[in-house]
């Protein structure tokens, strides 16, 4: 390669870069994080950790459609498994700082009536299917099961609700990821939606 080629690229490259990351930008001027190492000033721009995966080796075109179909599932339901990670988390953080019951129970309240004129509408048109893989991964977000989510959240009692009320429509709240086992394509989908290759 030819060294004004390589300038070119390093030119493209990095400002696809800053353009990517949190900069500070003023009117024509674009500020980046810099570091200074042995007196010299240079650029530090974080890169983030990309996976490379092989392709996924289908045993025969059945299972090339259901990783198709399965892939359409998750790029449908996955951003919902983050807003849930992220609002979990707030919820936890708010009502840690709570000292009494009744003003958890109407935290709770008033933090379930916001999410459910936010998302119902949107959740109550996914299929079983999608039904199925949003609970698996909400386990892989949050680390518990839907179930110990409701429970810890709403109770035992609506938790053993819900479970029972899963269960009629062929659904588990106990259901958990295994991203080495039978959510194996599940987790392939998520590390190229997470790398934008899929």
């Amino acid at each position: 390669m030819k060294p004004v080629h390589v300038v070119i690229f390093l030119v493209f490259f990095v400002n696809h870069v800053v353009k990517s990351q949190d900069v500070l930008k003023t009117d024509n001027v674009t500020l980046i994080p810099v570091k200074v190492i042995d007196g010299d000033t240079v650029p530090h721009i974080n890169l983030r950790a990309v996976i490379i995966r092989p392709p996924f080796k289908f045993k025969n075109k059945r299972q090339r459609k259901k990783y198709g179909r399965l892939a359409r599932y998750v790029k449908k339901v996955y951003p919902y498994s983050q807003i849930i990670k992220v609002k979990l988390y707030e919820i936890n953080s708010q009502i840690d700082s709570l000292e009494t019951k009744r003003e958890k129970k109407k935290f709770m309240k008033k933090k379930e009536k916001e999410l459910r004129a936010e998302f119902e509408g949107r959740l109550r048109k996914l299929t079983f299917k999608q039904g199925r893989i949003l609970i698996k991964l909400v386990d892989r977000e949050t680390g518990n099961t839907s179930y110990e989510v409701i429970k810890q959240l709403r109770g035992a009692l609506s938790a053993v609700f819900w479970q029972s009320i899963a269960r009629l429509f062929g659904s588990n709240l106990k259901s958990e990821y295994d991203a080495e086992g039978e959510d194996a394509m599940i987790e392939d989908i998520i590390v190229r939606i997470e790398n934008g290759t899929l």
